[in-house]
């Protein structure tokens, strides 16, 4: 069962980097750095923080602190990634971090502790901790791009006025294994 719960929260976490990729890939390049005000991020910005948060919370996932010392937080809400290079970059630089930590884990692993910020969890709550963290900033993400990509948009999940279109094409389909579809 906890196998089952793993391989789910895999899925999970690829299905949410597929989703800010498919999102941002529909914006402009230049667009990506936008900030609708001085107090709120642009998607270069977003990413930066998603990127740092994740090399500090999987690197040495099992054996050290999620915060690490070395992590410059207030700094990821600084512009520093300049062009669409550097962006992907960092993406796929914090996500590798993240499948190289959990890939690895077993059943074995879940009830065993880890901290973030000298708070223990165990490592199944901090995976959720981080799933939920990342799907937020996946939405800020999206927001962001549907909002830049104005009619160019094409919907992520089910196009506003089309669920009956969609259930139909799905309940005419063979019943199927999963929703999240994609690989780790």
């Amino acid at each position: 069962m906890e196998e089952d719960h793993l391989s789910g929260i895999r899925k999970l976490f690829a299905y949410y980097k597929r989703l800010g990729e498919e999102a941002m890939a529909q914006v402009a390049d230049e667009k990506l750095f936008f900030q609708p005000t001085e107090d709120s991020n642009s998607i270069a910005i977003i990413v930066q923080h998603l990127s740092g948060n994740m090399l500090s919370h999987w690197t040495d996932f099992l054996n050290s602190d999620g915060e690490k010392e070395w992590r410059k937080r207030d700094e990821e809400f600084e512009t520093h990634i300049n062009t669409k290079e550097e962006l992907t970059a960092a993406w796929e630089l914090g996500w590798q971090c993240l499948f190289d930590a959990i890939n690895p884990l077993t059943s074995s692993d879940l009830k065993k502790i880890v901290y973030i910020r000298n708070e223990g969890h165990t490592v199944s709550e901090a995976i959720n901790r981080q799933l939920a963290h990342y799907a937020y900033h996946v939405g800020q993400i999206i927001f962001l791009a549907k909002m830049l990509a104005e009619d160019q948009w094409k919907s992520l999940s089910i196009p506003k006025n089309k669920s009956k279109d969609y259930n139909t094409n799905k309940f005419s389909q063979e019943k199927g294994n999963s929703f999240f579809t994609d690989k780790v």
